[in-house]
């Protein structure tokens, strides 16, 4: 097609920046806000359904809000009826440049890291990408590596060959063994996709590449990951969980994969380092990769078990949990947010061993931590005057919420006595200021939080006595008040008519 007759009303197209088998790429300049963008351009408009696929997938990819993922400005449809998406212009190339290469160790983690970090959201949205693989990633002029083409308009692109063998949308290059055996995709598909991405950084090969389409689906199926070199050695834990041919083998999500991380990289990350490829040792035998016999899953862990494999893959997942669950707890993510706190990753290691020391410590403190902070939020809610109110955010709900978790605890207990002994002292106080309602309802406040309170209780009973009491003393009053002129009139009369009266006797 010639990019001089592309006309997208808003932007002015420079070019063409690249094509694939269902889409074109342009390099185009947004004319409202003149910042470069990459537009891609279907080239199929007649296949409507597909059109509004392209449509719904560019919009939950526009949802996706993370540094690393690549951010959609515009969807739109050309005069001829195709569609168009229109997203940042990423300058720095793909990780595809790197090929043959190897990186220095912390920058290739590094890149590893901010795409895991990208997965997370993507698959919290419950998506799984499908097709990882240097191409896929991008790099911003910051070195910022952003994960691209969420399997937009990539249905269709399947090579004959993997048709024939009914294989999933994916590059078979970085398929995971189940996606090349069309089976079911999770989180950990993507994650088997990155560690070939790692090996390949830092070895500087991709050795599941075979000469054929076939050859590396196989290679995937039944080839082990590569042995290091010795001074690569401390990252082949790593490697081998990414790249186990069983997914309960491998990290159980993205997050438990960003949590070892850390332990492998430097505080202060080294810039890019190119270094010659160094060939990588394959190991002399290979294995058939277990999930062939998914049919017979159940004899299969029966069988890990009695060898001890399935012990040790259960202590690393345990392993896994314990350790995001101290790091969400120094975070102070204790309960929040949703299957990502240090509460819920404890428990997820004692639904694996319910014995676990470790993990009962760590909820213990998840405990004190959540008491203390409630502790201090009563107290700064009694300090506020927010008593009995907001129902969800008071001092009593605060107290009342740490008795849940610790009967009898002697802060909770003291701070509760504090709140009756404040509404005791407003009612007294509402007595004297003659504001009789409003001494009544702190009288009720009080009751609500310590129903048998004895002074309340008296309060509240002679409530009506004392109403009385003090009207009659402000009628006693208003009495007084009314006969002083009366008696004051009586001074003031006629001395005239007051001398007769003595004498007369009237």
């Amino acid at each position: 097609m010639n990019d001089d007759l592309l006309d997208i009303p808003g932007y002015t197209v420079h070019g063409l920046l690249g094509k694939g088998g269902m889409a074109e790429v342009y390099l185009a300049t947004q004319e409202s806000l003149n910042r470069k963008v990459a537009i891609k351009v279907l080239q199929e408009m007649n296949d409507e359904a597909f059109s509004k696929r392209f449509v719904k997938e560019g919009r939950l990819v526009a949802s996706l809000h993370h540094p690393s993922i690549v951010t959609i400005h515009d969807i739109g449809r050309l005069d001829d009826g195709r569609y168009y998406l229109a997203m940042e212009y990423l300058s720095g190339g793909d990780l595809g440049q790197y090929k043959g290469q190897r990186l220095e160790p912390q920058r290739a983690l590094t890149i590893v890291g901010q795409i895991a970090s990208a997965l997370v959201v993507v698959h919290d949205k419950g998506l799984v990408h499908r097709d990882i693989k240097p191409a896929n990633i991008l790099f911003c002029d910051d070195g910022t590596a952003v994960l691209t083409d969420f399997g937009i308009a990539k249905e269709l692109e399947l090579d004959s060959e993997l048709t024939q063998f009914n294989v999933a949308v994916g590059s078979p290059a970085y398929s995971s063994p189940e996606q090349t055996q069309c089976q079911p995709l999770d989180a950990r598909s993507d994650i088997y996709s990155l560690g070939v991405i790692l090996l390949e950084l830092l070895g500087g090969t991709n050795p599941f590449r075979g000469e054929s389409y076939t050859q590396t689906l196989m290679n995937h199926v039944q080839l082990e990951p590569p042995a290091l070199p010795e001074h690569l050695s401390q990252y082949q834990h790593l490697l081998d969980r990414m790249l186990a041919k069983d997914p309960d083998e491998r990290f159980a999500d993205c997050r438990v994969l960003l949590a070892s991380l850390p332990e492998l990289s430097d505080t202060e990350l080294d810039h890019t380092r190119i270094i010659p490829a160094l060939p990588l040792q394959r190991p002399a035998g290979r294995r058939v990769y277990k999930g062939v016999l998914w049919g017979l899953l159940g004899v299969l862990l029966v069988t890990l078990s009695a060898g001890g494999g399935y012990y040790v893959v259960l202590q690393m997942k345990i392993a896994d949990f314990l350790e995001l669950g101290e790091l969400r707890l120094a975070e102070g993510r204790l309960v929040e947010p949703a299957q990502d706190n240090a509460d819920y990753f404890f428990r997820q290691a004692l639904k694996l061993d319910e014995d676990n020391a470790e993990a009962e410590s760590g909820l213990q403190r998840v405990l004190a931590a959540r008491i203390t902070n409630s502790l201090a939020l009563a107290a700064q809610r009694f300090t506020e005057g927010h008593l009995l109110q907001p129902e969800q955010d008071s001092a009593v709900f605060h107290y009342y919420q740490v008795l849940e978790w610790a009967p009898g605890n002697e802060q909770a207990l003291a701070g509760l006595q504090q709140v009756v002994q404040r509404f005791i002292d407003l009612s007294e106080g509402a007595y004297r200021q003659r504001e009789f309602t409003l001494a009544l309802e702190y009288i009720k406040g009080g009751l609500v939080v310590q129903p048998d309170n004895e002074t309340l209780l008296k309060l509240q009973a002679t409530h009506e006595q004392r109403v009385r009491k003090a009207q009659a003393a402000r009628r006693a009053v208003a009495k007084r008040a009314t006969a002083a002129p009366a008696r004051q009139e009586a001074k003031q009369e006629n001395p005239i008519k007051r001398m007769w009266n003595n004498l007369f006797g009237n």
